[in-house]
Formats: C-alpha cells, sequence, structure tokens
C-alpha cells in the first residue's frame, strides 16, 4: 500500500522530533558520544569486512540500496526541514540515483600478467578505516553513495558530517548498519558521533588507525585534509560556466540549462552556476529563458539588491543557499509568479553573483563576442577549481578546444548537468567529485589500494 504524503510528513516530524542528539542511542547502529570510540567500532567490524566474500559485502550493498529507495522520502523531507536547503522532489530522484546508480562490487577489478617467468596480480585491497567528511548541501545521498563504495571495497568508514545536517546524517548512518545487520553482517560499518565538531574532525583526521580520508565540502575542508599528513580525496567548490555558441540549439540549451541549474535549487556542486553565449545568439538565448523556461529577468536595481542581500558584507549569505527563485526574490521585496524557477540577468563576468559560487537559482549571462572569447571567459569564471563545465554546440572542433582549455574532471555536452551523473546520461552516480586531487568521479575502486602478489616461474601454463 502506497504511503501518502502526509503520512510522510507525519514520520518525518516523528523522527526529528525523536531525534534530540542528546538523546540518541550512543553506541548503537554506529552513532557514538566519542569519536575515538567510534573509530574503536568502525575498525573491530572492518576486522569482519575484510574476510568476506565480495558476494556478502554485495548482499549488504543490495540491502543499503532497497533501504535507500524505501526511505527515500523520508530522507530528502528531513535533509529539506533540517537545512532548508534545497526541495524534496529532486532529492528523492537523488536518492533513488544513488540507489540505483551507486557502483558496488562489480567496480573492483583485477589485472594480471602471465609469461615465461610465472603470474603477476594486481589486486584492490582496502584502505581500513577510512575518514569522511560531509557537506549539508547533499548530506545523507553523499553518506549513502561513499559508504557502498567503501564497503565494496572492504573499508568501513567515520563520518564526520556537517553540524546542520547531523539529524538527517544520524538517520542515514543507521539505515547503513540496520542493512548490514539484516544481510548478515557486522553493525558499525559506517559510524559518527552525536556531535560533530571541529575538534571531533580533527581527532578523526589524526587518528593512527585512519589512513585514508575524504572530503566532500568547501575549499577550506579540503584545504585541511590535505594539510592532515594523510592521503587525501578532496572533492571541492566549482562555479561550472555553460557555454553557448553559435552552432547551438538555443531553445533545447535555454530549456537544459536551466534544468539543470534549478535541480534541487542549484545545491549541486556540477550544476550550471553562470552562462556564457557568443554575442550572436544570445538576445535568442535571454528570450527562450525568459518565455519558455519560467526565468526572471533581473533589472539593474533588482540585481543590486539581490547583491546585497545574497552577498551580504562580501560574505556569501547561508540563509539564501539552496533557496528557489521566489524566495530569493521575496528577499528583496519582489513578489514573483509561481511559475518562477530562475533569476537570469546579463552582466560582465567580473559580477559578483556571476563570479562567485551561490549554490542557488540565480544565473548570469556574460556575452562574448565570439567562440575565443567565450572560452577565455568561462577559464576565468571557473577559477581553476577544474570541477565541471557545460557547453552547447554542434561544432565538435569547438567542443574540443573548450575540453582542452576548461580541463575540468566533468564535461557535459548538450545536456543538463546533471547527466554527468547518469541522471538523463551514462555513467554512474557519485557525491563525491575529486577534482582537486585528481580521482574525479569516486567509486568503489577510488577508496581501494593496488597490491600487487607475484610467483616467479610458475602458473603460467601456455
Amino acid at each position: 500500500m502506497p504511503i501518502s504524503e502526509s503520512m510522510v510528513q507525519d514520520i518525518v516530524q516523528e523522527v526529528m522530533a525523536k531525534m534530540q542528539i542528546a538523546d540518541a542511542p550512543a553506541g548503537k547502529h554506529g552513532i557514538f558520544t566519542d569519536m575515538n570510540e567510534a573509530i574503536e567500532a568502525a575498525k573491530a567490524s572492518q576486522k569482519i569486512v575484510r574476510k568476506m566474500s565480495l558476494d556478502q559485502r554485495e548482499k549488504i550493498i543490495t540491502c543499503i540500496r532497497r533501504k535507500t529507495k524505501e526511505n527515500a522520502e523520508i530522507l530528502a523531507r528531513m535533509g529539506v526541514d533540517e537545512t532548508g536547503m534545497g526541495n524534496v522532489g529532486d532529492k528523492i530522484l537523488k536518492h533513488h540515483l544513488v540507489a540505483d546508480k551507486t557502483p558496488g562490487t562489480e567496480d573492483l577489478s583485477t589485472t594480471a600478467w602471465s609469461g615465461d617467468r610465472g603470474l603477476t596480480l594486481i589486486e584492490m585491497g582496502p584502505f581500513g578505516v577510512i575518514g569522511a567528511i560531509t557537506p549539508c548541501t547533499n548530506p545523507s545521498e553523499t553518506i549513502l553513495c561513499n559508504t557502498m563504495g567503501m564497503l565494496a571495497g572492504g573499508n568501513t568508514v567515520v563520518f564526520n558530517p556537517h553540524p546542520a545536517a547531523i539529524k538527517t546524517s544520524i538517520y542515514a548512518i543507521n539505515l547503513l548498519n540496520e542493512a548490514s545487520l539484516e544481510a548478515g553482517g557486522p553493525d558499525n560499518i559506517a559510524v559518527t558521533v552525536e556531535k560533530p565538531t571541529l575538534e571531533t574532525s580533527n581527532i578523526m583526521m589524526k587518528h593512527k588507525d585512519i589512513p585514508l580520508i575524504a572530503a566532500t565540502g568547501g575549499p577550506g575542508v579540503v584545504t585541511a585534509v590535505l594539510s592532515s599528513g594523510k592521503r587525501g580525496i578532496g572533492a571541492g567548490a566549482g562555479n561550472p560556466p555553460a557555454v553557448v555558441d553559435e552552432t547551438a540549439d538555443v531553445r533545447k540549451a535555454a530549456q537544459d540549462i536551466v534544468n539543470g541549474c534549478t535541480f534541487d535549487n542549484n545545491l549541486p556542486c556540477i550544476a550550471e552556476k553562470e552562462i556564457v553565449a557568443v554575442a550572436s545568439i544570445t538576445d535568442e538565448l535571454m528570450h527562450y529563458l525568459v518565455s519558455e523556461n519560467d526565468c526572471y529577468l533581473a533589472s539593474k536595481e533588482e540585481q543590486d539588491k539581490l547583491t546585497a542581500v545574497v552577498l551580504a558584507g562580501g560574505k556569501l549569505n547561508r540563509k539564501c543557499v539552496g533557496r528557489d527563485a521566489r524566495t530569493l526574490l521575496s528577499m528583496i521585496g519582489v513578489n514573483a509568479p509561481a511559475n518562477i524557477r530562475c533569476i537570469v540577468f546579463e552582466g560582465p563576468k567580473e559580477h559578483p553573483l556571476i563570479a562567485t559560487e551561490l549554490m542557488m537559482p540565480i544565473l548570469g549571462v556574460v556575452r562574448a563576442k565570439d567562440f575565443d572569447d567565450a572560452v577565455e571567459q568561462a577559464v576565468w569564471l571557473e577559477h581553476g577549481n577544474r570541477h565541471s563545465a557545460h557547453i552547447h554546440s554542434k561544432n565538435i572542433d569547438n567542443i574540443t578546444k573548450y575540453a582542452k582549455a576548461i580541463d575540468t574532471a566533468i564535461l557535459v555536452k548538450n545536456a543538463p548537468s546533471y547527466a554527468a551523473l547518469g541522471f538523463g546520461g551514462e555513467g554512474y552516480c557519485t557525491f563525491t567529485i575529486a577534482s582537486r586531487t585528481g580521482e574525479g568521479l569516486t567509486s568503489a575502486s577510488t577508496f581501494t589500494k593496488r597490491r600487487r602478489c607475484v610467483m616467479a616461474d610458475s602458473l603460467c601454463i601456455r
């Protein structure tokens, strides 16, 4: 029997009411009061996990997939209720994407060389206990996705979630451990503390039993991880530009860009953050953005007001992050129509609402004199993050030139940004995109170390 929306909301409210952090069941299903105790529990569980067959690990992952789908709406509503960011419908889709397209043990492979002098294998082995720092923008999605990949590789994981999403994070960690227990695995495959802080993060990063740290968040947390003395996987900031050239299907480009930009209110780090359009098609593009894609064209005065609110005191206003376009407009006294999904305007690349990664549905459009100028401006706007970029073009030479110049971990051609994660495109899903440290889109194999096994002068039977 399907669960009604009102029933789901009641469940969310009940869960949120019960999950007062002070009352969390310490030591049960991965939740601890002390970070050192959490790490010890994960270490004990990893001794069991590393002896499990790949089939046994996959049974746990299959159970995680099922429970993620069953709890998708609850987790989505909890995330929005707790953080105030994003929207429920898109977060539900993201949880289903995690369940359907996060790689499991099939991502692990063996390389072999066989010849006159014997047999050599390269196997993917576990690191052990991995430390992970997760954001408030995609809290449960990142935790679920990370754990599935890390567990597939034979690891357990200690999370230090963003404090603004701790209840949602705890719910996800409980879910993971319940799935493991249901599938015959150990408790504490994923653990955390009731009250994550900078101190608990430092304990985790410096702990002798944590050899690898994966950080999904802003540049500050990634820098801290890379300065920890441990191996780090860093998924940092991005300011992805979308280039539109004169050969593009301009009407489709407008639709794709708005759909990508507004998905979960622009929270995904891969989402389109600004447009660079060749001058010959800029007016046409602006027409389709406003007339067919529910965009609000902001006047110069409204742009100034938005800048004052969104970048109050020269810093990103966290109360604006992940809010929808109508809410942002209401903050400057504009009562926008109910259909408005995105705020657009034309300006120079240096405009603060264009040059800054906002994580909200505001799209500045930069006019370029030609394609080479568009590439140059897009590279400047990406700020060397090497994270994500987008292009709408039917000219293969232009696409190639842009791809080489922008040099990002992700480049989406002629589609919304979310196609990069397998939603409307091919490929697997991840919520940890390690652009800064070079791993790119992480998966189970990312969380393994390569081990060479050599048998000399034997086992070659050719």
